[in-house]
Parts: C-alpha cells; structure tokens; sequence
C-alpha cells in the first residue's frame, strides 16, 4: 500500500483530536468539532486528565493563538501575517483540523488565481448540453467551505490579483454571494470562516484595499524571540519529517541544529549573539523554515552518503545556499561572516573549513 509522502494535520494528529474531542466539555461555536479552549491546548500543547499528551504545534507566545481562535468565533475573517517561516501556513492547518476537521479547503495565491478558484466554476460539458444548472457548477473551496459550514485557507492573499481580491468583500461581508446564471445566491452556513496567510516582506502582486483589510482581524505571528525557543521550533520539525521520510540518521543533532540557528539569528539581526560585533545581512530571510530545510538536507546526505551521523560537511552546501541568494552582494556578506566570526569561534573550525570548501 502506498504512503502517503505528508499527512493532513488531522490524520498526523488524529489521537490526539480524538482525545480532546472526548475531554472536550466546554461550549463549542456552531459547527466547531472542539471548544476554543481545547483548540488552544490541540495548538500550545498540554496533558489531558487521561493523561494523553498534547504536542505543541506552536511554540511561541500564548495569547497570539488565543486571539486567533476568538477571532475566528466571530464573524470576522483573520489574517496571519508575517515574515517567512514564521508558521503562518503551519497554524492556519492545524487551526482547520482542530475546528472543522478539514484542512483541505485551500486557496493558494498567485499572481494567476481566478475568481472561479475562490467561488465556482463550471462543468462546461454539462453546461453546453444542458445548459446552466446547479449540477453543472462546480464549486471551489470557499463556495464548499460557505455550503458546509467550515473553514477555508486563502495563501499569500496579497499575491492574488486584486479584482479577485476584491471578490472576497462581499463573502465576508454579507456571507453570501450570487450566482447571477442561476438566480440564486450562495449563503453560508454557521460555523463558516476563513483564514488568510500574507507575507510582511514580499508586498505581493497588490496592496490589500482598505475595505478588504477592514474585513480582517491581523494577528502579526513574529519570528522566535530566544535561540531556544527558535532551536526547539527547529528541532520539532525536524523529528517530524524525519520520521515521515524515513531517514535513518543518529539522534541527536540538536547541538548542528543550534549552530545553524544561531547563524541565521546573527545574519538576520545584524549583530553576533554576544552583541559585541556587527554584521552585513544577506538578502534572505534566514527564517526557522529555512533552517528546518538546511538541517533536512544535511540529515539525507549522511544518512545515504555519510555514516548516518549529521556532521558539517553534509550542512555546508545546503547552509551556503541558504545564505546566498543573490550572487552578486550575499557571497561577501557570508565571506565576511565565515573570517570574522566563524572562524575565531570555539568548536567551530570544522564548520569553517566545510563551508570554506563550498565555495
């Protein structure tokens, strides 16, 4: 039987949503499958009176989810905005799982998205001889998140154009909207509500309209505010994707996974971790996305071509290219870095020299 390469937050986690639905004793929005408080524990973690552990999905400040969550109990729309890598995507499924059991009903934003990506399309074989018909549309995921009363995921909604943007108003605002082939209108159902990503740093293809943003409630999600927090962030999903890879490496490989974070918190900062130095940034973001992608890549290359155990070498070339996107001003920047700090820096040579072999 095939595997599937990357489960749905609600198969992954599928225990631990049927531990809190039977513990769940709070009242519950309409249509919700989990209280708003027990849909804080699925997402910051937790141990039921059962004793069944609830893993953290999100390590960082408490009250941002808690304003998620209400947020999303109300009529209002929300909207996840932030630098890259800093889980937006990644609380957006699990929210979906924990409240509607569904985190399928997605919109991914691109300067190509229709409106019919957003609301409806049509079944043009079924059309032509039958003419317009209900059986005939096609609905996209926000008309079946309306029609079933659950939530839907718009990605990167400043990369949609913005007519189709704009198309959104009147679904937030009345929470209908017409099909003007059939005469009819599409209302939604209780428990209806969506959820959009946006990135702070890339503007996208538009600016939001005032009136679109005016239907949102913006929970600004920041990158980890300590080295810990950021290492354990690393380290958690690195375990997770591991195991859904199968990658045989040796554990552990969080004292790699905190040399890579603090590389990337000195370039994204602009000053050494001891504040006594300061430093060029690179283009990137060196987000905790990032870092999870480096650390993942060097875990495959020893686990197929080293002795399964991470080691500098096998993060050089994927810490390198994290670094350098573009070719012109990023590879003196991290020259720079790699002679005045890392190579001074105890312990560190091993990593020095790898990365000097990159290059």
């Amino acid at each position: 039987m095939n595997q599937i390469l990357r489960e749905r937050p609600e198969q992954q986690y599928a225990a631990e949503l049927a531990a809190l639905v039977r513990e769940d004793r709070e009242p519950r929005p309409h249509g919700w499958r989990l209280s708003p408080r027990a849909v804080a524990v699925y997402l910051l973690g937790g141990t039921l009176a059962d004793g069944t552990i609830i893993s953290p999905k999100y390590i960082g400040r408490r009250r941002l989810i808690e304003v998620a969550i209400a947020t999303l109990a109300t009529d209002r729309a929300l909207l996840l905005l932030g630098l890259p890598g800093t889980a937006k995507t990644w609380v957006a499924e699990h929210l979906c799982a924990a409240i509607s059991g569904d985190s399928t009903l997605l919109v991914q934003g691109t300067a190509g998205t229709t409106e019919e990506a957003l609301r409806y399309g049509w079944n043009y074989a079924l059309l032509l001889s039958r003419g317009p018909s209900r059986e005939a549309l096609v609905p996209g995921p926000v008309m079946r998140a309306m029609e079933s009363g659950s939530l839907v995921r718009v990605e990167e909604l400043t990369r949609i154009p913005s007519d189709v943007e704009d198309s959104l108003i009147t679904i937030l605002s009345e929470k209908s909207f017409p099909v003007p082939e059939l005469g009819i209108a599409i209302e939604a159902v209780r428990g209806f509500n969506l959820i959009a990503t946006a990135n702070s740093r890339d503007r996208g293809v538009n600016e939001l309209s005032a009136a679109l943003r005016r239907r949102f409630n913006t929970v600004i999600l920041p990158v980890p505010s300590t080295i810990d927090e950021e290492v354990e962030i690393v380290h958690r999903r690195v375990e997770s994707l591991g195991r859904a890879l199968e990658l045989p490496v040796e554990s552990p490989v969080v004292d790699e996974i905190r040399r890579v974070v603090t590389i990337f918190r000195e370039l994204r900062t602009g000053h050494t971790d001891d504040g006594r130095s300061r430093l060029k940034s690179p283009s990137g973001s060196l987000s905790p996305a990032e870092a999870i992608s480096v650390i993942n890549s060097g875990i495959s290359l020893a686990a197929h071509f080293g002795d399964g155990r991470l080691r500098s070498g096998d993060l050089a070339a994927a810490l390198t290219g994290a670094v350098i996107r573009d070719p012109e001003r990023d590879p003196l920047v991290w020259r720079e870095y790699l002679e005045t700090v890392i190579r001074d820096r105890d312990g560190w040579g091993d990593l020095y020299h790898a990365c000097r072999e990159v290059e």
